[in-house]
């Protein structure tokens, strides 16, 4: 493992915590030539959930470009990190869960939508404004107003 910090290759683990659900392991580590401390998780190594994007193109299941755009989306948000790596966790489990080879990048971003929406309203803006390709505004207020319907019920 190299550190991020120094880029050394040494390093040693200080603390090892598997996850709620045992699907994971968090390590804290520490390099041995600065003396920086750093986190890593381990994950299982599954046959890879490919995406099936908009055009047809399919690509292995990226973990990391969904985190990419949740901390975008929730940016300068009241939204923890260790919140965000939950929800991420949660979204992967349940596309394993209920998708077996393949799933759409469409059900990944319907997902997505739905888990933000319930912690951050704004950040589900963000996120939607994106992911749904606005072409003006009217179409963003649509949005907005089906928000504020759902939140009077």
């Amino acid at each position: 493992m190299k550190c991020p910090y120094c880029g050394h290759a040494e390093d040693k683990v200080v603390d090892s915590r598997s996850s709620a659900e045992n699907d994971s392991t968090r390590r804290r580590r520490e390099c041995l030539k600065c003396q920086r401390r750093f986190t890593t998780y381990e994950h299982i190594e599954e046959i890879p959930l490919m995406v099936v994007k908009k055009n047809g193109q399919r690509q292995p299941f990226d973990r990391n470009k969904i985190m990419s755009g949740l901390l975008k989306a929730c940016e300068k948000r009241p939204v923890s990190v260790q919140k965000i790596e939950t929800l991420l966790d949660g979204i992967e489990r349940a596309l394993l869960k209920k998708h077996d080879k393949e799933v759409s990048s469409s059900n990944i971003g319907e997902l997505i939508m739905k888990k933000l929406h319930d912690i951050d309203q704004v950040a589900y803006v963000r996120f939607a404004s994106v992911y749904r390709e606005f072409k003006d505004i009217s179409e963003f207020m649509k949005e907005m107003k089906d928000i504020l319907k759902k939140e009077r019920k």
